[in-house]
């Protein structure tokens, strides 16, 4: 299946009732949806645009290993 193409779930009627949507559109959307409502914070904002200008940080696996995991 294209993951832009949706199926449309319709009633006896014929009439649309339900959309269903190709996971990887879905989480994409999900994630739209969530930095959206994390930049209506002014904290928020201002902590994404700094994390998103740094420069130094740990690997992943350094993380991991600090964290215990």
């Amino acid at each position: 299946m294209n993951p832009t193409t949706l199926q449309y779930v319709s009633d006896e009627n014929s009439s649309p009732t339900a959309v269903i949507v190709p996971l990887e559109l879905w989480r994409e959307l999900e994630s739209t949806k969530e930095t959206a409502y994390l930049l209506k914070s002014k904290n928020m904002k201002q902590r994404l645009l700094a994390a998103r200008k740094r420069k130094n940080g740990i690997s992943f696996d350094e993380a991991r290993e600090k964290l215990g995991i």
